[in-house]
């Protein structure tokens, strides 16, 4: 984060260096505890203007949540272009590698209130804010590059399907209900969305792992005023991993926290998660020369057609320090843009560029949202907008309109040649319409190309993800419908879940005749470093502390995160302590698991830990000692990825992958 920025943030701090309690109004304040009464038990009275002061604010305290994605959690980064991107884009951000632009990131779910857990099966959003010395870009995006929808008119229809169905307001957190699969039959569309969202893609297992991707097409232009389409993609370097469903819905109850505070606490420890910024770019003249419309936001440009350019980092490495002011404050907007960079006519983008601002100015109060230290760009802001609610600049002067002789016409317009923001000149043509374009209407045939690029266990994860969603549903036809559209897709995949939902197989097989696939589409395809995972050491009995010690000191060398679990706390200052409890510790909020044992009769919750890190494919490392009295335990100490080893270095050669599928 730049000083500018800081001082942003930081600008009440900075004053406020005696912290006698005051007033809003700046009154010292020498009672807090009891309001002003007649006598020790007579009546309250209204006179007492701090308390009222402090219960109007304290009934005023919630704003607006956000209508979707409203549970999400950010932090603050910098990114830096590798090279000069000038040939692509005149943005100064992507032109100028020696320049580290301030940036603020907001991950979160899509369907849940603010309260529902972070686990659950959904759609990420990944929103980034650049604070550029030209001006905030917004990359607002998803973890999922393509979207439900190809119009924004229909924005309304999807969100109150996905959405608690309005009669119960359940559930809470999810799609596997009656109205979002009504839907997603309905409006086919929707298909090859619905598909990466039931596949492991839809539980990643933290946010440090995801990749983020801008969706929509956009438009690079030069200096010369050459354009180029794109399309933005953050490549995660921690790799990319998911949860296993049964591992998620334990997580609902264990930690409802669970993403939010990875990312917080990696950051705190000062393993800063990084991203590289991937560009795919297209030339005008190539829009017409692929089998789908590169302005339909339910398509990829398949990555083995149109490589993606890595041109840049993002290091998020600073923690926010309130999440109101931050977090939840953050106004994220499409529309948000610097020259350089200008928009594509895709239908679903135009319509954002409404829906954004229209809806901060009731969320946030008004026009004045930009100037929260959150949302403020780094370089001055000058214009003739007054007024309005929670106006915070004090704006100086006679006039406020353009032209004017009285203040030398200040603020004045900038010339495109000295940084003035202009649009690409686009030629456009064509009798005014509600039509969608025929090249929009193929609904099946990317679903078919992502299912075939999976590896067997994604295949039949997301077959699991089908199975439970529509298997969720109360209505026959509702279920009938959805599997009818899967069967447009791939002919197994609806039979299976045809059988597990307990439907009929369409008599006819529709599914799409190809066998295309692109390689970068599995998640298999990201190598996972070691650092950064956690390990929990069941500790069964008692243990040395030199034993205890030399696997502390493999965890620290590997920079793997790690906690030693046993009946009781023991040694808790020390890094071979003793620090969480059976009690406290559940293998489901761990990577993988040790078992060390000092021979005595296994502790049924040490059982249990293993059995559960072998049901969800984890690593597990298991002493000589203890796999002797594991022997009745529900798992295979031959299994791939079980290692039965006193060697503390064996959880490296453990970590060779992080789920061993064939369990």
């Amino acid at each position: 984060m730049s000083n500018k920025k800081k001082d942003q943030l930081n600008e009440v701090e900075k004053n406020n260096d005696d912290k006698a309690m005051t007033t809003n109004n700046g009154v010292k304040v020498s009672e807090d505890e009891n309001t002003l009464t007649v006598g020790e038990r007579g009546p309250s009275l209204l006179e007492d203007f701090h308390f009222r002061e402090k219960i109007m604010h304290f009934d005023h305290e919630r704003i607006p949540e956000r209508v979707v994605h409203a549970r999400g959690f950010g932090a603050h980064g910098e990114f830096q272009v590798y090279e000069d991107l000038s040939k692509y884009t005149s943005a100064d951000f992507l032109t100028h590698p020696e320049k580290t632009t301030p940036v603020f990131v907001r991950f979160s779910t899509v369907q849940g209130s603010k309260g529902s857990p972070d686990t659950v099966r959904d759609v990420r959003g990944f929103a980034t804010k650049f604070y550029t010395d030209e001006g905030i870009f917004d990359l607002v995006g998803n973890d999922i590059p393509v979207f439900f929808i190809q119009d924004a008119i229909k924005f309304p229809d999807l969100i109150h399907a996905v959405k608690p169905e309005p009669h119960n307001e359940m559930p809470q957190g999810g799609t596997a209900h009656d109205t979002f699969w009504d839907f997603f039959a309905q409006n086919p569309e929707s298909t090859h969305t619905a598909v990466w969202a039931m596949s492991d893609r839809g539980i990643p297992k933290d946010f440090r792992q995801v990749e983020g991707f801008g969706v929509h097409t956009f438009r690079l232009v030069n200096n010369e005023g050459q354009s180029y389409f794109v399309k933005f993609h953050w490549k995660p370097l921690q790799g990319l991993e998911s949860l296993v469903w049964d591992e998620a819905q334990m997580l609902h109850g264990k930690d409802v926290d669970f993403h939010r505070k990875d990312l917080y606490e990696s950051i705190e420890k000062g393993d800063y998660p990084e991203w590289e910024l991937g560009l795919q770019i297209i030339r005008p003249e190539q829009e017409f020369d692929f089998d789908f419309d590169i302005l339909d936001p339910t398509k990829i440009w398949p990555e083995d057609d149109v490589p993606v350019q890595r041109v840049g980092k993002m290091t998020l490495n600073q923690n926010v320090t309130n999440v109101f002011d931050e977090t939840e404050q953050a106004a994220f907007h499409p529309g948000h843009i610097v020259p350089g960079i200008d928009f594509s006519n895709d239908p679903l983008l135009q319509g954002r560029l409404f829906s954004y601002t229209d809806t901060q100015i009731t969320r946030l109060g008004g026009p004045n949202f930009n100037q929260i230290p959150i949302n403020r760009p780094v370089n001055e802001v000058h214009n003739n907008q007054r007024d309005g609610m929670h106006q915070t600049n004090v704006n100086k002067g006679q006039v406020a309109y353009h032209k004017n002789a009285l203040n030398n016409n200040d603020p004045h317009t900038t010339p495109k040649e000295e940084g003035g923001y202009e649009h690409y000149q686009e030629k456009v043509e064509g009798r005014k319409i509600q039509k969608r374009s025929e090249s929009f209407k193929d609904y099946y045939s990317q679903a078919k190309l992502y299912l075939n690029s999976l590896t067997q266990p994604e295949f039949d994860h997301t077959v699991d993800g089908f199975s439970f969603e529509i298997g969720m549903c109360k209505s026959v036809m509702v279920k009938q419908n959805a599997v009818n559209q899967l069967n447009k897709v791939d002919r197994t995949l609806a039979e299976r879940v045809a059988k597990n939902v307990g439907v009929e197989v369409p008599t006819e097989n529709e599914e799409v005749q190809s066998d295309a696939k692109d390689s970068k589409l599995t998640m298999e395809k990201f190598d996972i470093p070691l650092a950064g995972h956690s390990v929990a050491v069941a500790v069964n009995g008692d243990i040395s502390a030199d034993t205890l010690k030399s696997y502390a000191k493999t965890f620290t060398e590997n920079k793997l995160n790690y906690a030693f679990v046993g009946q009781h706390p023991k040694d808790i200052s020390e890094d071979y302590g003793i620090t969480e409890t059976f009690d406290t510790a559940h293998p489901t909020l761990f990577d993988s698991l040790i078992v060390l044992s000092d021979g005595s009769d296994i502790l049924p919750p040490v059982e249990e830990f293993a059995e559960l890190t072998y049901k969800h494919n984890k690593p597990l490392l298991v002493s000589q000692t203890a796999a002797t009295n594991l022997a009745d335990a529900k798992l295979n100490l031959a299994a791939p990825g079980v290692f039965v080893s006193d060697d503390p270095n064996t959880i490296v050669q453990a970590f060779d992958r992080a789920r061993y599928w064939e369990r």
